[in-house]
């Protein structure tokens, strides 16, 4: 009796053991099943890098923005498209985005800079067409006004809106079979253009129709 005892207790630490050693083997085999797969992706991935330029139509909207006008600036960015497989693609840009707005009827023109990071994703939907979206996250690295063409101290004015915007962007995008390339976008800020005043939050917010050409090196 005492020997089979043995024998048993034998025999369950020997399936422990084994159980233990399958399992430690199957999440090593699994953790470089998944790092293959990364590597076999990022391996696949088609990159190209680029540079765009372009034209920016801003405007402001949002229920207190009655006596805000648009004006036109400009944007100057770099492009890169990272290809998932043959429909899809993520595509982050870094752009300088010249924006702001005219106060009507007051002479007064307020210039704002930008710094803006789209990451779009870029759908396929014909042979060099695609849709893109995405969000858009900027920051105000500047800001200029002038009254009826004169420079003006703005500290106040300037001091009075947010250094943070956060967008959605959605637009097309078409790419020539030499590498040029043409974009329409519209971005709308979800966030207020000003800080909260006395405890009174104005919804006036950043909206952006842009046009740009560009040209992808590879």
């Amino acid at each position: 009796m005492a020997l089979l005892f043995f024998d048993f207790k034998f025999l369950l630490v020997a399936l422990i053991s084994i159980n233990i050693k399958t399992h430690l083997i199957m999440k090593k085999f699994l953790l470089f099943a998944a790092l293959a797969a990364i590597g076999f992706t990022a391996a696949q991935a088609q990159i190209s890098f680029g540079a765009k330029a372009g034209v920016n139509f801003a405007s402001l909207y949002g229920k207190d923005s009655d006596n805000f006008e648009g004006r036109t600036d400009i944007h100057v960015g770099v492009v890169s498209n990272i290809g998932i497989n043959e429909w899809l693609s993520i595509q982050p840009e870094l752009v300088y985005s010249g924006q702001g707005f005219k106060i009507d009827g007051d002479g007064i023109d307020e210039s704002l800079s930008y710094i803006n990071l789209p990451i779009m994703l870029d759908f396929r939907i014909a042979e060099g067409l695609s849709l893109q979206g995405g969000p858009q996250f900027g920051l105000n690295v500047g800001d200029k006004i002038t009254f009826n063409g004169t420079n003006i101290n703005n500290d106040e004015f300037g001091d009075s809106m947010n250094d943070f915007d956060f967008s959605s962007a959605i637009g097309a995008q078409y790419v020539l079979p030499f590498n040029v390339f043409f974009q329409a976008r519209y971005t709308t800020a979800f966030n207020n253009l000003f800080k909260e005043v006395d405890g009174e939050n104005f919804e006036i917010k950043n909206a952006v129709l842009s046009l740009s050409v560009g040209y992808f090196f590879n």
